[in-house]
């Protein structure tokens, strides 16, 4: 059975973008349930406000709603499964971590300073990252992956991530474990600083 969520979906699908009025009209349910569902889609990211354009006669402008770029989904990791194949050995892993992370901007902080700016830095990365104290030092923890759907057969991004660590830290950073069971883009793991 189709909710009328899934519904509205494939209609947004079919249409790019659609009002709330239109939307209910051609799957004939009401505008109230239709202006719900899509404000619950909205709040969940797989809709989002496109625009909104005058009615015709009176009236407040009307919203126009279409899927979210999330939804729509994208080929990023086909690309970067591509590129990381091509460039094999040749590729310097180190570059591509000071690219990502530029470690520069940690200079002069304390430890302290330096992890919870780090942590500030993953998570605008989608890591879901968290620093916490342990008997041995601190530990970084990562709650996912953001690169999970490309890592297949490229565990050299998993090295990215130590040498982030490793740089913006200035200190040794050992791979503790990948915390199980890992789903689709979650690949938690935990990093000792030394």
């Amino acid at each position: 059975m189709t909710t009328s969520r899934q519904k509205i979906l494939n209609h947004l699908k079919k249409t790019r973008v659609a009002s709330a009025r239109e939307i209910a009209r051609a799957l004939k349910l009401s505008a109230p349930n239709v202006r719900h569902h899509l404000s619950v889609l909205c709040a969940d990211g797989r809709v989002e406000m496109a625009s909104t354009h005058k009615r015709e006669g009176r009236g407040r402008p009307e919203k126009v709603y279409s899927l979210s770029q999330a939804a729509l989904g994208d080929n990023l990791s086909v690309l970067v499964q591509a590129v990381l194949t091509a460039a094999g050995s040749t590729l310097s892993i180190e570059a591509v971590a000071h690219l990502v992370l530029d470690d520069s901007q940690f200079a002069g902080l304390s430890m302290n300073r330096r992890l919870a700016f780090l942590v500030e830095k993953m998570n605008e990365m989608h890591y879901q990252a968290r620093w916490e104290a342990g008997g041995s030092g601190p530990r970084v923890i990562f709650g996912r992956c953001p690169y999970a759907r490309a890592l297949e057969g490229h565990s050299e991004i998993c090295k990215m991530d130590e040498i982030l660590l490793k740089k913006a830290l200035e200190r040794d950073i050992l791979a503790l474990k990948k915390v199980e069971p890992p789903g689709k883009d979650i690949c938690p793991f935990i990093f000792q600083v030394g």
